[in-house]
């Protein structure tokens, strides 16, 4: 095996703090820029401005399945979720130089809520296709809380936020910051609470999120419609709406 994969003490952090940094290269060179360009393409088409189109890019240009089913991330996510992965979604986020708003705190899993059945395994993998770093608003985490259940929201300014929801009383000195090179990504539970400073710096900040549920999970159809989901690895356990099965 010549790509990186984590250890088993890792994998205990993970599940311990709720995140990881792999400030390892997850592709090879040539993999990378194939990605990155598949990026710079479908952030053309919709006027290189963050937009909701970005989400799940991989319904309409199906080559980015070749890194979502990828050998190099799913042995980065089988030690933390076990053998029987599904494809939940994906999302190119980008935050333009100096107008990137902010994101609030936030659950993951607040946002999909009924979707699934269950919470407790499902991992992101952020992958840096720019620098991510403080200057331009990275993304941070407050370790430990994806074990506190669902948070309490109020609203914000939309017109200063991406959502126009945020988590109450979240203390920002306890955040870690996830500072990553491009080829290096980080991985967070779908319930730890998140969220990044404006970028206000003169730089990009792209990443693209790859998103994984455990198969014993159920994927509750009538709260997905449209939506598409892939069996990664292993079995389906849930009898889910795959569409590769």
């Amino acid at each position: 095996m010549s790509h990186a994969v984590i250890s088993e003490q890792e994998a205990a952090y993970y599940r311990e703090n709720g995140y990881l940094l792999h400030k390892k290269q997850l592709f090879g060179p040539e993999k990378m820029k194939e990605l990155s360009d598949i990026f710079e393409e479908q952030w053309e088409l919709v006027g290189r401005k963050l937009n909701s189109e970005l989400d799940t890019p991989h319904f309409r240009d199906e080559r980015l399945l070749k890194f979502l089913l990828s050998e190099e991330v799913l042995d980065l996510v089988e030690p933390i979720i076990g053998p029987n992965i599904g494809l939940w979604s994906s999302h190119f986020i980008c935050k333009e130089p100096l107008v990137g708003k902010q994101t609030p705190w936030h659950e993951d899993s607040a946002y999909w809520k009924g979707r699934l059945s269950r919470f407790d395994k499902i991992v992101t993998v952020w992958l840096a296709i720019d620098p991510s770093n403080k200057e331009n608003g990275c993304m941070r985490v407050i370790p430990g809380s994806h074990s506190n259940g669902f948070s309490d929201y109020e609203d914000v300014d939309g017109a200063q936020n991406i959502f126009e929801t945020e988590i109450k009383n979240v203390d920002p000195e306890k955040a870690v910051y996830f500072e990553l090179e491009p080829g290096e990504c980080s991985l967070h539970d779908s319930r730890i609470i998140h969220g990044a400073a404006p970028n206000t710096s003169p730089y990009r900040r792209c990443g693209y999120t790859m998103r994984y549920f455990a198969t014993d999970a159920k994927v509750i159809p009538e709260k997905n419609p449209g939506f598409k989901v892939w069996l990664a690895r292993g079995v389906d356990l849930a009898g889910n709406p795959f569409v590769n099965v």
